[in-house]
């Protein structure tokens, strides 16, 4: 009875229909399966990317990682991203920062999909190059970059990348995403957004190079275009990869919302699986909601949802939008005036990692989450405001 009435809630889901009752619970929507790929996820809820800077120096796993992810899927988490794993040794743009950039991860990483997976959550693993947008032992390594342009909030200059060195960190890619594979993880998440490197070449500021991966929008989205292909022939068609994007760089001479939706559409057309549209206002978003960029308005709930909103009309693939969300209220209305399906959630979990637990057992009380970022610490990023976070069963 239980599960039919959940699978009967994700059909009526299209018809905007999001509530029915089920044991004296008010049931959304947000609690109904949906897939990505050809992966079942129990509900709406991710957990967004985010870094936890607790793995060792060289990225391997340490028991308050197993420990963290674990409870999140105990906290009925539907579909987990890790933090951003590196994908070439020499590359880390962030202390305790998980690392898939050889074949003595996967054992280890075996343990943690197995743990996830014992509560019915799924788990995919983002995997990027950070290059320039990064303060992180500078000078003491070649960071890799599509032109000689420094990174417009760190300053920092990379090395224009020659055709060989695009080639390495393509297959680069390829090969991480296998490792996840044999891993047990259930997809990937390719980072192309947030200044990070493949954002870099999308950018015509960042970008400007006069060969094949410069000048026109076609030939900026060529290196993350290869990246995909490289890995799907890895991989096999089934595995499921999602790229997550900038909706637009909310500055003159960035790359912009029409441009990134071009890119949305050409990736559908390839076979990527999802899409999570973000944004790069870290530290500025409390200034920046309610101001309009490329025509739509960043949100005080849900920053970015008109971008994904746009795009999910665009794209017949599964859209996931991140930042700024915190109110399931709000969340619901998003559900059901958008067609978005996925709601991607970073610091509010730091706070509290029952929180979807807590909100499937109708209990919708403020989050315990100022959005102060202070959740990042020398120990590693975790919440030190709230101390009651597991009052709340």
């Amino acid at each position: 009875m239980y599960r039919c009435s959940f699978f009967v809630l994700g059909y009526l889901g299209k018809d905007r229909t999001i509530k029915t009752t089920l044991r004296g619970l008010v049931l959304s929507i947000l609690f109904s399966e949906a897939r990505i790929g050809n992966m079942t996820i129990k509900n709406r809820f991710v957990r967004s990317a985010t870094w936890e800077n607790m793995a060792t120096e060289d990225g391997h796993m340490t028991d308050k990682l197993y420990d963290i992810y674990e409870e999140l899927a105990k906290g009925e988490v539907g579909l987990i991203v890790t933090g951003y794993a590196n994908i070439v040794e020499e590359e880390k743009p962030n202390a305790g920062m998980m690392g898939i950039y050889n074949d003595s991860f996967i054992e280890e990483y075996k343990k943690l999909t197995e743990l996830v997976h014992q509560h019915d959550s799924k788990i995919v693993m983002q995997i990027a190059y950070g290059g320039t947008k990064t303060t992180y032992n500078v000078g003491e390594r070649v960071i890799f970059a599509p032109s000689d342009v420094p990174e417009r909030g760190t300053n920092t200059q990379g090395k224009a990348m020659t055709k060989d060195e695009i080639d390495y960190i393509v297959k680069a890619f390829a090969l991480a995403s296998k490792r996840a594979q044999d891993a047990g993880f259930d997809g990937v998440e390719i980072h192309a957004a947030h200044t990070y490197l493949i954002n870099q070449f999308l950018s015509p500021y960042y970008n400007r190079r006069e060969d094949e991966y410069g000048g026109s929008l076609e030939n900026r989205m060529r290196f993350l275009l290869e990246i995909f292909s490289e890995t799907r022939k890895l991989v096999g068609n089934t595995f499921p990869i999602l790229v997550k994007l900038t909706a637009t760089e909310f500055f003159d001479g960035g790359l912009t919302f029409d441009e990134t939706r071009v890119v949305c559409k050409k990736l559908e057309e390839v076979g990527v699986d999802a899409i999570i549209v973000s944004g790069n206002i870290h530290g500025k978003a409390n200034e920046l909601v309610g101001e309009t960029f490329d025509g739509y308005t960043l949100q005080e709930e849900g920053y970015f949802h008109e971008y994904g909103h746009v795009i999910s009309q665009d794209v017949n693939i599964p859209v996931i939008t991140v930042g700024g969300l915190s109110d399931i209220d709000a969340i619901e209305k998003i559900a059901e005036n958008t067609d978005i399906q996925f709601f991607a959630v970073s610091r509010p979990l730091l706070a509290e990692p029952q929180l979807i637990k807590r909100w499937k057992e109708g209990n919708r009380a403020p989050v315990d989450c100022e959005r102060c970022s202070k959740c990042r610490t020398k120990r590693g990023n975790f919440c030190v405001v709230y101390k009651n976070r597991n009052r709340r069963k």
